[in-house]
């Protein structure tokens, strides 16, 4: 029987597991360094109710995670309230529909308030502009900025991105992270083809009840998977095939294996491949990571009242020089947290960007502190809450930087030269549970069908 032993019990590794333990001809193994699965999905009780405290919805406009989820058995829901807000100029404004910051709607843009008339009048002039020409790569910053100016990139884009990779527009790539609107520029204008784009009903975002952290526990569920087993070494057996080095350096175990994936984030996985792939382990020691916390907050219900339940929440521009930079009001997002909650209201806000680390080396306490100062001071809510939580996902997100795609072209190409090798994780085609997903499902084609 073939050997596959995967690396990283997080969601990719576990949907490489799902995926390969359905040939009776592999013994699949997972090693996962961390005492638990799941990575960043993850559920913790606050206030009586159990609720995500790592990512907490998924595209449902792509099919990966929702169909897993539906595989497994487990409650697909959708956001009760769909409705947010923009934390600006000392306001909570409506969140003009956008793709991704490209206003879709200039009347309603112009009714939200978000840009000042100078603003407004360089989006409104957008269509005449000649067409953008994009040959290679550049920032997000750049592209949309050149055609619909500095304020739209400051006030929409930058938090729209930051929710998603705790990035900032300016150094994030336009093609990894937007090609949506990289896609559009086609049209010539930005503003006319967002305009064009169909209504539909679908909804943009999907969860599951109960979690999504429930995720990754169904997926490990049948499979065999050693938690604690941190992986030091990976290199070539003279024999074919390769030797894992597992465990402390003073008591090493070695476990052969016939084929690998690496389903970990790019520093380790580097590490890993120093010796087996240099070229793709330099490139991916080269991808930055940004870390970011979680604070979950309960209320009583009646306090939180004042916040209605028609609202999912709100974004905050880094320019407003905010400690966080959104907050989720969970409670009326999903009709699961509401009832799960009873006369308990859970909400979140978040905090950290890439390079702004210094915010998050404050003590818990004092995180929580200052979530309630900006939450008061966005919506009044002045109680104080019956029980919090502080997560930290330090390194959590990786940064897609101009050259992603290609970066990640010849990190697959360099890949490939070691036969029985794949790679898989949020650090190639997408930071979202589908594109991770996806991601794991590539990687699991390539060893399955390996020689």
């Amino acid at each position: 029987m073939t050997r596959v032993v995967v690396v990283g019990a997080g969601i990719a590794g576990l949907t490489v597991a799902h995926d390969l333990a359905r040939d009776p001809d592999l013994d699949v193994l997972v090693l996962e360094g961390a005492p638990r699965v799941g990575g960043k999905l993850l559920t913790a009780e606050v206030g009586g109710v159990s609720v995500d405290v790592g990512a907490e919805a998924m595209l449902a406009r792509r099919p990966e995670g929702v169909a897993l989820a539906r595989e497994l058995g487990l409650p697909v829901v959708h956001p009760a309230t769909t409705s947010s807000r923009l934390w600006l100029g000392g306001e909570l404004r409506p969140l003009p529909r956008s793709v991704l910051g490209v206003p879709v709607d200039l009347d309603q843009l112009a009714a939200s308030g978000v840009l000042t008339p100078a603003g407004l009048n360089r989006v409104r002039a957008e269509p005449s502009l000649p067409p953008t020409e994009l040959a290679g790569d550049v920032s997000v910053a750049e592209l949309v900025g050149s055609r619909l100016g500095a304020e739209v990139v400051d006030r929409l884009v930058e938090p729209l991105l930051g929710g998603v990779y705790a990035g900032h527009a300016r150094a994030l790539s336009a093609r990894a992270t937007v090609p949506q609107v990289v896609s559009m520029l086609d049209r010539g204008s930005l503003v006319e083809a967002a305009a064009a784009l169909p209504v539909t009903d679908t909804p943009v975002f999907a969860g599951i009840e109960g979690g999504v952290g429930r995720l990754p526990l169904a997926l490990a569920e049948g499979l065999t998977v050693r938690t604690g087993a941190t992986v030091r070494e990976l290199r070539r057996r003279a024999e074919g095939g390769f030797e894992l080095v597992v465990g402390s350096a003073a008591a090493p175990e070695l476990i052969a294996a016939d084929r690998v994936v690496l389903a970990t984030p790019a520093a380790p996985t580097a590490r890993l491949l120093a010796d087996l792939a240099p070229t793709a382990a330099a490139e991916l020691a080269a991808v930055e990571y940004a870390s970011m916390a979680i604070v979950t907050l309960a209320f009583r219900a009646a306090d939180a009242a004042l916040l209605g339940t028609d609202v999912s929440g709100f974004l905050v521009p880094p320019v407003e020089g905010r400690t966080i930079k959104a907050s989720t009001f969970s409670f009326a997002k999903w009709d699961w947290v509401r009832a799960a909650g009873g006369d308990v209201a859970v909400l979140r806000t978040s905090l950290g960007r890439h390079r702004e680390e210094a915010v998050l080396q404050a003590a818990d306490d004092e995180l929580v502190t200052a979530s309630l100062a900006d939450l008061k001071a966005a919506t009044g809510l002045a109680a104080t809450p019956v029980a919090s939580q502080v997560q930290r996902w330090g390194g959590g997100l990786p940064q897609y930087a101009v050259g992603h795609l290609d970066k990640v072209a010849r990190i697959r190409t360099a890949i490939a030269e070691v036969p029985g090798l794949a790679v898989c994780g949020a650090a190639y085609d997408g930071v979202g549970i589908p594109a991770v997903i996806a991601s794991a499902h590539r990687a699991a084609a390539e060893v399955g069908q390996a020689e």
